[in-house]
C-alpha cells in the first residue's frame, strides 16, 4: 500500500503539471491577444488609410470633375497608383469610371505634352511602370465589360466609356503626342500598343468582346449601337491585323468572334464600314486558306459547340455572298470546309427525343447541349444559312454544269392529254408520235459515257453535291427550304443529269451499279451525286401541278422524264434482286429510299397521266414464274419487289398473286371445301323490300372470320314468301351487288359524284344519317367482300379516294392539288389560277376559309384556326391551295373515309392492294373496261345441250353480238351469262349432291 508521504508527493507533481500547463495555456492566450489587437490595429489601419487615400481620390476626381484646372500626367498616375493599389470591382466601379474619363480627357487636351497620360511612355524613370498601370487599367476595362449589359441604357453608357479607352491605348492614331516631331516616337509607340494589346490576349481579350457581342446582338434587333459595335470590330480586328493574320490570332478570331450570331448581318445593317476594312484585307480568303486544313476546321468546331459552329458556318456564308470573286477562286476550299463544318454538326444529329438530347430549331433533336439563349437569334442565322442555297452560290458552284448548252428541238414536243382510264388508244398514239421525233429534242436522253469520274470536273460537282446532301441530313428543320432553293434555277437538275449520263466509260447506270458494290470514297460521293439528284428533282416534280409538267415541261422534258424513270427502275431493281437492300443500312439504306421515292413519285403521276409508253415500267427479264418460285420460297429479295416495285410484275399477274393470296388465306381459315372438313356456313334472311337494312343488321355484327367465310342468303318477297332457290354464291352474288348498288347511290348520300365523269367519294353531308360511320364502316366490308371473293362490282371510284383507301396520302409526297382535278377539275383550274396570279392577290378578298352552301345554309370552314380573319396574299397563296385541296378531300370526308377503310381492311389485308396502283385497283373492284374480244370468246366457249359452234342458233347469237350490240351491251351480255350459268351448274350440284348442303 501506499505511504502517506508517497501520496503527497504524487499530488504535489500532479499539482505542479497543471500548473505548468495553465501557466502555457495563459502565455497562448496573452499571444493570441496581442496577434489579434496586431491583426485589428492593422486592419483598422490600412481601413483608415484606405478611407485616407480613396478620400484623396475622390477630391482628386471632384475637382477634375469641376475642370477647375487640367491635372498633369504625373498627377494622374500617381492617383491611379493609389487606386489601383486597394482596387476592389463592386466598392471602387465609380471611381474606376471617373478615373477613365480623366484620362480619356487628358488626352484630348490641345498643345499640353505634361497633360497627356500617355506622354509617361516617354520618362525614361516612368515608362515600365506606366505600362504595367495602363495594362492593369484595361483589363479592368474588360472585367467590367463582361458583366455589363448593353440593353440598361446607364450599362451602355459605361461600355461607350471602356471600349473607347481600349480603342484609344491599343492604337496610336489618336495620340497628339505622336503629331508633327513626335512622329520619329511612332514605331517605339506602337510597340507599346502591341505589347499591350498581347497582354489583354493573353488573359482572354477575345473572350471578354465574345461575350460582349453576343449580349449585344444575339437578339433579333441589335441594342448596340453603331459606334459601339464599330469599336468592338475594330478591337477584335487589330490584334489579327498587327499579327499579319497568323495563325494563331486566326484561331481566336474566328471561335470568338466569328461565331456571334448573325455579326455580318448586323455589321451590314448597323456598321457596313467595317465590312468595307474586312474585305479590303481578304479576309474570306484568309479564312478559308486556315479552316480548308481538316485538323485546323476539326480543331475550330470542337471549341464550338454544334450550335455556334452554325453561327460560324452563317457568318462565312453571309461573307461569301458579299464577295463572289473570292468564291470564284476558292470553291473548291469554300465546299470543303463548309462541308466539314456540317459533318462535325452532324454527328450530333438525333433522329429522336430521348434523355439526351436536346430540341434546337434547325437540326432538330441534337445530342449537344443547346444555348438556347441563341434561340432569338436563329431566324438570324437560318437566313444566313440560306446563301448556301440561294442562286447566286449555286451559280458559282455549279458554274461548271451551268455553262453547258442542252440542245433543244425547234419543234415542241407533244404532250399527251389528260384522261381517264377509257380514253387510253389516243394517248398511245401521241406517244408514239411524241417519242418517234424524241430523239432530236436534247442530247442527253441515253446515258452516253465518256467522261472519266477522276477527272478534276467530276470531283468538283461531287464536291459540290456531298456538301448539299450533307446539309439535307444535318438540317433537318429546314430541308424543304434547301430543295426548294436547290430546285429554283430551271436548267440546273436537266443538266446535272445530262452530266449524270456523261459519267463513266458505259454511261451513268452501270457506272452507279458498280458503286454499290464499292466502299471507296469516290464511289460514296458519286452515290451522294445521285442521291442529291433523286431528293431534289422528286421534290420539284411533288411541287409541280399538271400544267408545269405536262404542258410547260418545267425543268424536264416528259421525254427526259421517261428516260430518267428507265435508270430509276432499273437501278431499283437490281439493288433488290441483287441483294444489296436485304442487308443495306446507313448511306445505302438512304439511297435506296431516294431513289425509290423519285422513281414512285414519277410512277403515281404517270398513273394519273400517262408521260411513258406502254409497258415502260415493266421489267423484261424478270419472269413472273420465277418471282412466284421466290415468293413461295420466302425468298426476302421477291418479298422485297413486291413491297416497293410491284409495279414491275404485269397487272394480270399481279392479280393472279392476288387471288393466290386469298386462297391461301382461306385454307389457312379453314374456308375452303375439303374432303374431311365443310367451312362454318353463315345463313341470313333478306326482304327485298328492305334489303340494305337487314343485310346491314345482320352482316355488321359478324366477326371478321365469319365475313370472309361462306354466307348464304335466302330472300323472302314482299308477300313474306321464301323465294325458291339454293344459294350456290350465285343468290349472293346477287345481294352483294344489289346492297352495293344501293349504297352507293348518290341519292342516298353516303356518297357523292365528281363534277364532269361522275364519279363516287364518300358525301361531306352524310353526317344526316344515324350512325353513319357504322354505315361506312359495312359499306367498307361488303366493297371489300366483293374484292375478296372476286365478285366486279360496277363502282366506279374518284381518283383521290381510291389513293386514300390505298394509303398514298400518308406519303410525305403526296400532294392534295395533284389530286384534286379527280374531284372537281373546274375547283382545280381556279386554284392553279391563283397561283399564276400575277398581280396583288389580296384585292381579290380572299381569305384563309371556305365557304359552302350545305343544304340551304352557308357554312364558313376555317382552314386553319382563325382563318376567316387571315387574308390570302402572295406570301401564303400557295399555303392557301394546298390547305383548300386538302380540305375538299380529307378534311371534309376524314370521318367517312376513316371508317370506310377500316371496314374494307378488315377484310382486304392492306399489303395485299399496295400491289396495284389507283387506276389498277379500280381495275380490281369493277373490272377491265377493254373492249369484249368476240374471237377469243368463241375460242374459249363450251357448248352443252345438243348444240355446237356450227348450230344455226349459235351463229345467229354470234351474228347479233359482233353486228347489233355496242361495247356496252356485249359487257352487259356476258356478266348476265356468267351469272345465270353459275346460278345454273350451283343448282345442278345442289341436286346431284343434296347431303352436301
Amino acid at each position: 500500500m501506499f505511504t502517506v508521504s508517497q501520496t503527497s508527493r504524487a499530488w504535489f507533481i500532479d499539482r505542479a503539471r497543471q500548473a505548468r500547463e495553465e501557466r502555457l495555456v495563459q502565455k497562448e492566450r496573452e499571444r493570441a491577444a496581442v496577434d489579434i489587437q496586431a491583426h485589428v490595429r492593422s486592419f483598422l489601419c490600412r481601413r483608415r488609410l484606405q478611407r485616407e487615400i480613396r478620400r484623396e481620390i475622390d477630391e482628386f476626381l471632384k475637382a477634375d470633375d469641376s475642370g477647375s484646372s487640367k491635372r498633369s500626367a504625373l498627377c494622374i498616375f500617381k492617383i491611379a497608383r493609389k487606386l489601383l493599389f486597394l482596387f476592389r470591382i463592386k466598392e471602387d466601379n465609380e471611381r474606376f469610371e471617373k478615373l477613365c474619363r480623366c484620362i480619356l480627357s487628358s488626352m484630348e487636351a490641345e498643345n499640353e505634352p505634361k497633360v497627356w497620360y500617355v506622354s509617361l511612355a516617354l520618362s525614361k524613370d516612368l515608362t515600365l511602370l506606366w505600362i504595367k498601370q495602363i495594362k492593369d487599367i484595361l483589363w479592368y476595362c474588360c472585367e467590367f465589360l463582361k458583366q455589363l449589359k448593353p440593353e440598361i441604357l446607364q450599362d451602355s453608357k459605361l461600355i461607350t466609356l471602356y471600349l473607347t479607352m481600349l480603342v484609344t491605348f491599343t492604337d496610336t492614331s489618336t495620340w497628339k503626342i505622336l503629331r508633327g516631331k513626335g512622329e520619329s516616337l511612332r514605331p517605339a509607340m506602337n510597340h507599346i500598343c502591341a505589347n499591350i494589346m498581347g497582354h489583354l490576349n493573353q488573359h482572354g481579350f477575345y473572350s471578354v468582346l465574345q461575350v460582349l457581342l453576343t449580349r449585344g446582338l444575339a437578339r433579333p434587333r441589335p441594342c448596340l449601337s453603331k459606334g459601339t459595335l464599330t469599336a468592338a470590330f475594330s478591337l477584335a480586328l487589330r490584334p489579327v491585323i498587327a499579327a499579319q493574320f497568323s495563325d494563331n490570332l486566326l484561331r481566336p478570331f474566328l471561335i470568338h468572334i466569328v461565331s456571334v450570331p448573325a455579326l455580318v448581318t448586323h455589321l451590314s445593317t448597323v456598321t457596313p464600314e467595317r465590312l468595307t476594312v474586312l474585305e479590303s484585307h481578304d479576309m474570306l480568303h484568309k479564312f478559308i486558306t486556315f479552316l480548308r486544313d481538316e485538323d485546323r476546321c476539326r480543331d475550330v468546331c470542337e471549341s464550338l459547340e454544334g450550335c455556334h459552329t452554325l453561327c460560324l458556318m452563317g457568318n462565312l456564308l453571309h461573307l461569301g455572298s458579299l464577295s463572289p470573286r473570292v468564291l470564284e477562286e476558292e470553291t473548291d476550299g469554300f465546299v470543303s470546309l463548309l462541308t466539314q463544318m456540317l459533318c462535325y454538326c452532324q454527328k450530333y444529329v438525333s433522329q429522336k427525343k430521348s434523355n439526351l438530347t436536346h430540341w434546337h430549331p434547325v437540326l432538330g433533336w441534337f445530342s449537344q447541349s443547346v444555348d438556347y439563349g441563341l434561340n432569338e437569334s436563329m431566324p438570324l442565322i437560318t437566313k444566313q444559312l440560306q446563301f448556301l442555297w440561294g442562286v447566286p452560290l449555286i451559280r458559282i458552284f455549279f458554274s461548271d454544269i451551268l455553262s453547258k448548252k442542252l440542245l433543244e428541238n425547234p419543234e415542241p414536243a407533244h404532250v399527251p392529254p389528260a384522261s381517264s382510264p377509257q380514253n387510253v388508244l389516243p394517248v398511245k398514239t401521241l406517244l408514239k408520235r411524241a417519242f418517234q421525233k424524241s430523239a432530236s429534242v436534247r442530247n442527253i436522253l441515253r446515258p452516253v459515257g465518256g467522261k472519266r469520274v477522276d477527272s478534276a470536273e467530276v470531283q468538283k460537282v461531287c464536291n459540290i453535291c456531298v456538301l448539299y446532301q450533307t446539309s439535307l441530313t444535318t438540317l433537318t428543320q429546314i430541308r424543304l427550304q434547301i430543295l426548294t432553293g436547290l430546285t429554283y434555277l430551271d436548267d440546273l437538275l436537266p443538266k446535272l443529269w445530262a452530266f449524270i449520263c456523261e459519267l463513266g466509260p458505259h454511261g451513268g447506270l452501270k457506272l452507279f451499279l458498280e458503286c454499290l458494290n464499292n466502299d471507296t470514297e469516290e464511289s460514296k460521293q458519286l452515290l451522294a451525286m445521285l442521291m442529291l439528284f433523286c431528293d431534289c428533282s422528286r421534290h420539284l416534280i411533288t411541287i409541280l401541278d399538271d400544267i408545269e409538267v405536262y404542258e410547260e415541261q418545267i425543268s424536264f422534258k416528259l421525254e427526259e422524264l421517261v428516260t430518267i424513270s428507265s435508270f430509276l427502275n432499273s437501278f431499283v431493281f437490281k439493288m433488290i434482286w441483287d441483294g444489296i437492300v436485304e442487308n443495306a443500312k446507313g448511306e445505302t439504306l438512304e439511297l435506296f429510299h431516294s431513289v425509290h421515292g423519285w422513281l414512285m413519285v414519277l410512277y403515281e403521276r404517270d398513273c394519273r397521266r400517262r408521260f411513258a409508253p406502254e409497258d415502260h415500267w415493266l421489267r423484261k427479264d424478270l419472269k413472273p414464274s420465277v418471282l412466284f418460285q421466290e415468293l413461295d420460297k420466302d425468298r426476302k429479295r421477291a418479298q422485297l419487289i413486291l413491297q416497293y416495285i410491284p409495279h414491275v410484275i404485269p397487272h394480270k399477274n399481279r392479280v393472279l398473286l392476288f387471288r393466290n393470296m386469298v386462297t391461301k388465306e382461306k385454307e389457312k381459315l379453314g374456308l375452303v371445301e375439303t374432303s374431311s372438313a365443310s367451312p362454318h356456313v353463315t345463313h341470313i334472311t333478306i326482304r327485298r323490300s328492305r334489303m340494305l337494312e337487314d343485310g346491314y343488321e345482320q352482316l355488321r355484327q359478324l366477326s371478321q372470320h365469319a365475313m370472309k367465310g361462306v354466307i348464304r342468303v335466302k330472300f323472302v318477297n314482299d308477300l313474306g314468301v321464301d323465294e325458291a332457290g339454293i344459294d350456290q354464291d350465285g343468290v349472293f352474288k346477287e345481294f352483294l351487288e344489289e346492297i352495293i348498288k344501293r349504297v352507293f347511290d348518290p341519292a342516298l348520300n353516303l356518297f357523292k359524284t365528281t363534277s364532269g365523269d361522275e364519279r363516287l367519294y364518300p358525301s361531306p353531308t352524310s353526317y344526316i344519317h344515324e350512325n353513319y360511320l357504322q354505315l361506312f364502316e359495312f359499306v367498307g366490308k361488303m366493297l371489300g367482300k366483293a374484292v375478296y371473293e372476286g365478285i366486279v362490282v360496277d363502282v366506279p371510284f374518284a381518283s383521290f379516294f381510291l389513293s386514300q383507301l390505298l394509303g398514298h396520302h400518308h406519303s410525305i409526297f403526296y400532294s392534295s392539288v395533284d389530286e384534286l382535278p379527280s374531284l372537281d377539275s373546274e375547283f382545280y383550274k381556279n386554284l392553279t389560277s391563283i397561283k399564276r396570279y400575277d398581280g396583288d392577290i389580296a384585292d381579290l378578298g380572299l381569305t384563309l376559309s371556305y365557304d359552302e352552301d350545305v343544304m340551304g345554309q352557308l357554312v364558313c370552314h376555317e382552314l386553319i384556326p382563325g382563318g376567316k380573319t387571315i387574308p390570302v396574299t402572295n406570301e401564303n397563296k400557295i399555303s392557301y391551295i394546298h390547305l383548300m385541296a386538302h380540305f375538299r378531300m380529307h378534311t371534309q370526308i376524314k370521318n367517312q373515309t376513316a371508317a370506310l377503310i377500316s371496314g374494307f381492311r378488315s377484310i382486304i389485308k392492306p399489303e395485299w392492294t399496295r400491289m396495284f396502283s389507283t387506276p389498277e385497283l379500280q381495275r380490281l373492284i369493277s373490272g377491265d373496261n377493254a373492249e369484249i374480244d368476240l374471237e377469243d370468246l368463241k375460242k374459249h366457249t363450251v357448248y352443252y345441250g345438243g348444240f355446237h359452234g356450227s348450230h344455226r342458233v349459235i351463229i345467229w347469237l354470234w351474228d347479233i353480238l359482233a353486228s347489233d350490240f355496242t361495247p356496252d351491251e356485249r359487257a352487259m351480255f356476258l356478266k348476265v351469262f356468267n351469272a345465270l350459268l353459275v346460278h345454273v351448274f350451283m343448282c345442278k350440284d345442289a341436286l346431284i349432291n343434296p347431303e352436301s348442303q
